[in-house]
């Protein structure tokens, strides 16, 4: 019977890496399995993809989507997982609940732009929230409770218009 600091590989189960261009009895030195000169020989082959000519599939393949340069980046926090950090005495309910006091309760991951409220789940108490977003379901449990929503204005960059000569 063997013991479990005394178990290992079978020999040869586990074979370590060649270790190239390292002298000729090595069997691999000299050129290191490259064969001889030519652009496969080289450092930072550029023929990776290359088709000999055909357009390459990556190239035929068609393109989908884009990636909106003025979309929101909001952290989304669902009521419910608000309830349970208030249960769990993460969150304080009497107290303002805001961005910097949901990220301290770990609810609210990134969000440059702040946070959104969701509908998930179910809010049982009673709070105030100071948010940058809330959907309308989010919005009307939380009233229905007798809390409130601040949702921050949204800042809008103003247009710097620049004269030549002034």
């Amino acid at each position: 019977m063997t013991k479990l600091n005394e178990l290992r590989d079978n020999d040869g189960a586990r074979k370590g890496r060649m270790r190239v261009g390292r002298g000729i009895g090595s069997g691999k030195g000299k050129t290191a399995g490259r064969g001889q000169k030519g652009a496969k020989a080289r450092s930072g082959v550029s023929i990776n993809g290359f088709e000999g000519g055909q357009m390459p599939l990556h190239m035929r393949l068609p393109k989908r989507g884009f990636n909106n340069i003025f979309a929101k980046d909001h952290a989304e926090v669902n009521l419910g997982m608000v309830q349970k950090a208030i249960d769990a005495g993460k969150l304080d309910a009497a107290a303002l609940i805001d961005h910097d006091a949901l990220k301290a309760a770990g609810l609210a991951r990134g969000g440059k732009d702040g946070v959104r409220l969701l509908a998930k789940g179910e809010l049982t108490t009673k709070a105030s929230f100071k948010v940058a977003g809330v959907s309308k379901g989010a919005l009307s449990a939380i009233e229905a409770l007798g809390g409130s929503v601040d949702v921050i204005p949204k800042v809008v960059h103003e247009k710097v218009v620049y004269k030549a000569g002034a």
